[in-house]
């Protein structure tokens, strides 16, 4: 069922689980350095969280905001915090599964940072249940995401999206250029993995990633991540 966030209360401190991270930050930072797609741009962000990067898509004008998260209070706090900046007469945000509250529209710009880590069993704690739907290969929302994305974007659009290093890039790429778009990295950067969160990454991954894109110093581990941009061969320039 979907249900759609317009007004909303703003909340002044986001709830923990809903926290901004390093994959947010270089997210906005690709998206800032390609300010004239979002300008004047119909944009889409999945899995917006607490909608940090839908503020920055309005800052750096957007024309209109829209977002779909599958937790009901991510999807309450993104409308929040829109509304608390002054982008809540352009902005709309869904409580519902991924694509489900949009079928049938296009986007000139769509952006995601999915859930991609690779638990096999458990969940982390002080994070929403969704944060550990990615699977043991930590595709199970990407795959999903990346089939449908040619759907969805308008003639020229673009899509900006996080991919973690470790669960097969080159498998992303080839879905992506089967629908005839091209698959570009923007920025590549290591993120420390906090010791809780590494301790549920599945075994089969981390057998098959370490030393090439995990690497663990001691108690210490660091992974690689990417921002992703998707586009036609004219559209991404």
């Amino acid at each position: 069922m979907t249900e759609v966030f317009e007004d909303a209360v703003p909340a002044r401190r986001p709830a923990e689980d809903l926290l901004a991270q390093e994959y947010t930050a270089a997210l906005i930072q690709v998206l800032c350095g390609r300010a004239s797609w979002v300008r004047g741009a119909d944009v889409l962000e999945i899995g917006p969280g607490p909608g940090v990067v839908l503020a920055a898509m309005g800052a750096l004008g957007a024309a209109s905001l829209c977002g779909v998260d599958i937790e009901r209070a991510a999807a309450s706090a993104s409308q929040a915090l829109l509304h608390e900046l002054g982008y809540g007469d352009r902005a709309r945000v869904y409580h519902g599964d991924m694509w489900q509250p949009v079928l049938g529209r296009r986007f000139d710009l769509i952006a995601t940072n999915l859930p991609q880590y690779p638990v096999a069993h458990g969940r982390m704690i002080g994070r929403a249940a969704s944060w550990s739907a990615a699977g043991p290969t930590g595709r199970d929302r990407l795959d999903p995401f990346l089939r449908a994305l040619p759907e969805y974007l308008a003639p020229g659009g673009r899509a900006v999206i996080t991919h973690s290093g470790f669960i097969d890039l080159e498998r992303s790429r080839w879905m992506i250029e089967q629908s005839g778009l091209e698959f570009r990295i923007a920025l590549t950067a290591l993120v420390h993995i906090a010791p809780a969160k590494f301790d549920l990454m599945a075994e089969t991954v981390l057998r098959a990633e370490e030393s090439r894109s995990i690497y663990r110093y001691g108690p210490y581990a660091f992974a690689k991540m990417h921002i992703v941009e998707i586009g036609s061969h004219e559209s991404l320039g």
